[in-house]
């Protein structure tokens, strides 16, 4: 790990972002990268992230775009996959600005939202670049789970074929694909 290299002290620990085993106001930065939008109950999250957060102090996110890359990947995921559960927003919608200005609105001041850019770069092609991702990727991951082999093919099929279109590798053999994100910064009142 890097931070092993880096000489920095850090612990990390799997845990609940809707029940965290934390005190009130325990942290001055909490952050998460492509996290928090992954939890079924955003205002839960929201009031989560809120309490272990110091007044004064800040809270950073990461969270995909509906509109960019990893946006494009779930509407292939949703054309394969039955709907969500009743009630369960997508995760993509914290990648809305007025969704997520909605959700900080209490007990958060001075929400600076950014779009970004992340710039995923991988050293094989675009069917290998979809293996990763089926290996790696929570997301990914449960998609081809939930699926039947020929289902599966498919679903692969379609990811390969997004995974070519965006892929803006000057390297043959290699994938580059711009994945827009929305960077989040609140501070807690």
């Amino acid at each position: 790990m890097r931070a092993v290299v880096e000489g920095l002290g850090i612990a990390y620990e799997q845990g609940d972002a809707e029940a965290m085993p934390y005190a009130d106001g325990q942290f001055d930065l909490v952050v998460s990268m492509f996290g928090v939008m992954f939890t079924p109950r955003p205002s839960i999250a929201t009031a989560e992230v809120a309490r272990v957060t110091r007044s004064g102090g800040r809270i950073a996110m990461a969270n995909w775009t509906p509109e960019g890359f990893i946006g494009k990947m779930f509407q292939v995921f949703k054309a394969h996959l039955p709907p969500p559960p009743a009630g369960v927003p997508s995760p993509m919608s914290w990648g809305d600005e007025a969704t997520v200005r909605a959700r900080l609105r209490h007990g958060l001041a001075d929400v600076r939202l950014t779009r970004r850019i992340a710039l995923m770069r991988y050293p094989f092609p675009p069917a290998e670049t979809v293996e990763f991702f089926r290996q790696y990727y929570g997301p990914t991951q449960k998609a081809f789970a939930a699926l039947d082999p020929a289902a599966q093919a498919a679903l692969r099929r379609d990811l390969v074929e997004l995974q070519t279109a965006h892929n803006t590798a000057g390297t043959p053999g290699t994938t580059e694909v711009a994945a827009e994100y929305l960077e989040v910064v609140a501070v807690r009142g």
